[in-house]
């Protein structure tokens, strides 16, 4: 984990931040030796969360598919 001082992080606040999101979190320490933890704020969605298709296919449409693809 990478750690900058309270001034880096300051003056390098957006690289700070992509690392952050890079590595999963960074910690900023200040002068007096107190740290703290920046992690990227997660979203809540899934990544198979997709829009779906109208494709206004059958069910004989479907199980069609499936046999073709078992064939293969």
């Amino acid at each position: 984990m990478t750690v900058y001082t309270y001034s880096e992080a300051r003056q390098k606040f957006s690289s700070v931040l992509n690392k952050a999101n890079q590595e999963g979190s960074v910690r900023i320490r200040r002068k007096d030796g107190q740290t703290f933890l920046l992690k990227p704020e997660k979203t809540g969605k899934s990544p198979l969360d997709v829009p779906c298709l109208n494709l206004k296919l059958s069910t004989a449409d479907i199980i069609d598919a499936i046999k073709e693809g078992r064939r293969n």
